[in-house]
């Protein structure tokens, strides 16, 4: 059973179309990046995920139960957590467990904390926190629940390289223990680094939705960055390879071509004795392949 099964789904504002007729699957243990110019209906369909909001056509599955009339063990934010910036972190986690129903003696606030990197200022007023560490916290309080589909809207807002760790390390242990993740980024690092499917979104349609290898494949013509400790004999074989053309020099060589093509570059150099030290995209598959996609495409929110 899929944790998310959305077919046709709409949702409108007015005379605006957030979304127009948008397809999702996401399975259990998955974790499903977003992506797509601002207003492109990436928080719409989070809300809808959340049960913030209704469609106003299709029909949205969610852990088997036909949304809005979803069950428990969904959480997750939009537009950043709601927190009490009077209360400290342990406190805010200790109210909302209460909200919910949670007895906070047993929630295992102190482990979640722990979790998202947050225990030395687990009793610091939330006014004094950076975004980063809200975004923290709120994925602190989100994970109080144990919920089988987690739902994040930009969750890297603000982080610095340990957050940056402590969140993806918490999202990986997730979906290997079965919790399905849905969310939205800016950015492409961070949803190559954490997920296997993304769908990309323009003017509230689905222009792209699968495997992120096969979003490479259909990349053709990108630029790599090659470095070899002999880059005169390295420009002279890319160059002599069909297929393979050059893009510019400095520092490193960049070529231009298929993946085919770079193989036998590669091969070419190997047999010449010439160590390859670097070959990797000046710009990655998905932000290329985000770019192509969408860059004439008008917002709709």
């Amino acid at each position: 059973m899929q944790t998310v099964r959305a077919r046709g789904i709409s949702k409108y504002f007015g005379d605006v179309v957030a979304l127009d007729g948008v397809d999702l699957d996401v399975a259990p243990g998955q974790i499903h990046g977003l992506a797509g110019p601002n207003g492109a209906g990436k928080t719409t369909l989070l809300g809808l995920l959340l049960g913030l909001a209704v469609a106003d056509a299709g029909s949205l599955e969610i852990l088997g139960a036909q949304a809005p009339a979803a069950p428990g063990g969904v959480a997750g934010f939009v537009d950043g957590p709601g927190l009490y910036p009077s209360l400290t972190a342990r406190q805010n986690l200790a109210a909302l467990a209460r909200l919910r129903g949670i007895d906070a003696r047993t929630a295992g606030i102190g482990d979640v904390l722990e979790q998202v990197g947050l225990t030395d200022v687990a009793d610091d007023r939330v006014r004094g926190f950076s975004l980063g560490m809200r975004q923290r916290l709120g994925l602190a309080a989100a994970l109080l629940t144990a919920p089988r589909l987690l739902v994040l809207d930009e969750p890297a807002n603000g982080l610095d390289p340990a957050g940056t760790k402590h969140v993806h390390a918490v999202l990986h242990r997730l979906a290997e223990e079965g919790t399905a993740v849905v969310l939205s980024s800016h950015r492409m690092d961070d949803l190559e680094a954490l997920c296997s499917e993304v769908t990309i979104l323009a003017t509230g349609r689905v222009v792209f939705s699968g495997p992120l290898g096969k979003l490479a494949a259909e990349s053709r013509d990108l630029e790599y960055r090659l470095r070899t400790p002999d880059p005169d004999a390295a420009r002279g074989i890319a160059a002599g390879t069909p297929g393979v053309h050059l893009a510019g020099t400095g520092d490193a060589l960049v070529v231009r071509a298929p993946v085919p093509a770079l193989d036998e570059m590669v091969a070419r150099l190997v047999r010449a004795g010439i160590p390859v030290r670097e070959l990797a995209p000046v710009v990655s598959p998905l932000e290329a392949a985000f770019l192509a996609l969408t860059e004439h495409q008008e917002p709709t929110r």
